[in-house]
């Protein structure tokens, strides 16, 4: 209900307010939300089909939730859109610390008050967004942050026995009465501190310090757990997960697009960044596909996961990229180039985990591999499988076709080179690819239209493409860039390195 100018419990009884509990609420504004065929979890992308309707039934059903899933997967998010679902405004007895329903007191203030003043109890309301808490689980955390302990000084001050009520300071929990309450990281949560939790989900009441004391709480619990740390770091105690009614099961993007949609919604760009730098499609797609590769790759430690927040952090810097050379080069505008992604490296090496191998190869190394991996898949969208002109790939002709690319692979087996440098100007940049021979005219063969900078970009992704299928060389350089090569010229100059040093 919308907040009416009701300041006392005799106003509320003649308006026909009837309190709801929690659970019953929330399926209320559910169910007019199906309705109405719209959705509480409209900014959650890729769970339509899957979370969502699990949330749904549950939420249906008035059962508290375990999302279970690694990092990334928008738990939290899941838990934060359920808001959506509370009443506006409900009334509560003014100067309450736990939201004390007028109808339905719990504390003893509340009760006290209620008795001294009946229908003149004054009467306060509360937005739906004071009604959702969260607490991030740590070991650290107490049953007195949870639930509540004997306040010394308050009792002190007041001249109160230990034994009043009165002397009772409420925790988090408590105070979350008539809400939505979410524990992250659960396992993280020591046993003993899980354990408290038992009777407020199955009774709905608290105990602090050995006071005979009921307290029923009107609580729509929400939990997360990673499985890694369910597994490894901690768990959840068996009697509290046999407690929590549903276990829902998240998961990454099923799709390059749903990822794409995901890291557009979420990357926070400015105006500024927007106006200056243009992202194409294919390096937007790239940063996913790379995602893509780390959630498969040997050296990625599959349990930890690969978050979301690696492709929004990578897009992010990738645009950073591109505008900090812009702003070198004193241009107004430019557009991402494959070079660029040289600075979404630090988003892959801070969001991944190694295993073994990976440690041994290296951080930096196996960022650059994941790059080159995600170039080599991509490339195949963009321009025709370089593995299928070679020699015996040809079934269907008894000629096998001739590769468009052979002209520029030519051109690097004569012994050119091409170094293209991250932060030279889009000029200079152009003019160093037109320099190869036959490259404009591959890219120009599949894209007809593409504009000057549209084909510089695909010339550039080219030579990525052939390097990653090992038709020619390439390595980074010292000022940040490329440089690309002969393959059989690098082999052999390789080797030529390592007989020197031995």
């Amino acid at each position: 209900m919308t907040q009416p100018g009701i300041k006392t419990l005799a106003e509320l009884k003649k308006s026909g307010y009837t309190p709801k509990p929690i659970k019953q609420e929330v399926r209320d504004n559910l169910i007019k939300f199906l309705q109405k065929k719209e959705s509480p979890f409209d900014t959650v992308i890729g769970y339509e089909h899957t979370v969502i309707p699990d949330v749904e039934r549950a939420l249906l059903s008035r059962h508290n939730i375990l999302f279970l899933g690694l990092r990334g997967q928008a738990k939290t998010r899941m838990a934060r859109e359920m808001i959506n679902l509370l009443d506006e405004w409900i009334p509560v007895i003014a100067g309450s610390e736990i939201n004390d329903d007028p109808f339905a007191p719990v504390s003893l203030y509340a009760r006290q008050l209620l008795e001294q003043k009946g229908d003149d109890t004054p009467i306060s309301w509360l937005h739906s967004s004071s009604r959702y808490g969260e607490k991030l689980a740590t070991p650290d955390v107490s049953v007195a942050d949870l639930i509540g302990d004997i306040d010394p000084i308050k009792a002190a001050n007041m001249r109160l026995s230990f034994a009043d009520e009165q002397a009772l300071h409420y925790g988090i929990i408590p105070r979350s009465h008539r809400g939505i309450f979410v524990i992250n990281e659960l396992p993280d949560l020591q046993a003993r501190i899980q354990v408290s939790l038992f009777s407020i989900l199955q009774e709905g009441d608290i105990q602090i310090r050995g006071f005979k004391l009921r307290l029923p709480l009107d609580i729509l619990f929400i939990f997360t757990a990673n499985p890694e740390d369910y597994t490894n770091r901690g768990s959840i105690v068996t009697p509290l997960k046999d407690r929590i009614e549903s276990q829902i099961i998240t998961h990454y993007p099923k799709t390059i697009e749903i990822s794409r949609a995901i890291t557009e919604q979420e990357a926070h760009l400015l105006p500024e960044q927007k106006n200056t730098v243009d992202v194409p499609d294919m390096c937007a797609m790239l940063i996913e596909e790379l995602a893509m590769e780390a959630r498969k790759s040997e050296f990625v430690d599959q349990k930890s996961g690969v978050s979301a927040r690696l492709t929004i952090s990578a897009y992010e810097n990738l645009v950073s990229t591109a505008e900090l050379r812009a702003l070198k080069a004193g241009h107004a505008k430019t557009m991402v180039r494959i070079a660029d992604f040289i600075g979404v490296v630090p988003s892959i090496t801070g969001k991944i985990e190694l295993v073994y191998e990976g440690e041994q190869e290296g951080p930096l190394n196996v960022a650059y591999r994941l790059l080159g991996l995600a170039i080599r898949s991509s490339f195949t969208k963009y321009f025709p499988d370089p593995m299928s002109f070679k020699k015996g790939r040809d079934t269907q002709s008894a000629k096998a076709k001739s590769s468009p690319y052979q002209p520029v692979i030519d051109w690097f087996g004569k012994g050119n080179d091409l170094v293209v440098l991250q932060d030279e100007s889009d000029e200079a940049y152009l003019a160093h690819l037109y320099t190869v021979d036959g490259l404009y005219a591959a890219v120009k063969q599949f894209y007809p239209n593409a504009n000057e900078t549209q084909a510089g970009l695909l010339m550039e992704f080219l030579l990525h493409g052939l390097a990653e299928f090992s038709l020619i060389s390439k390595k980074g350089v010292e000022k940040g860039g490329y440089a690309f090569g002969d393959m059989l010229g690098s082999m052999l100059n390789m080797n030529f390195e390592e007989d020197d040093d031995e």
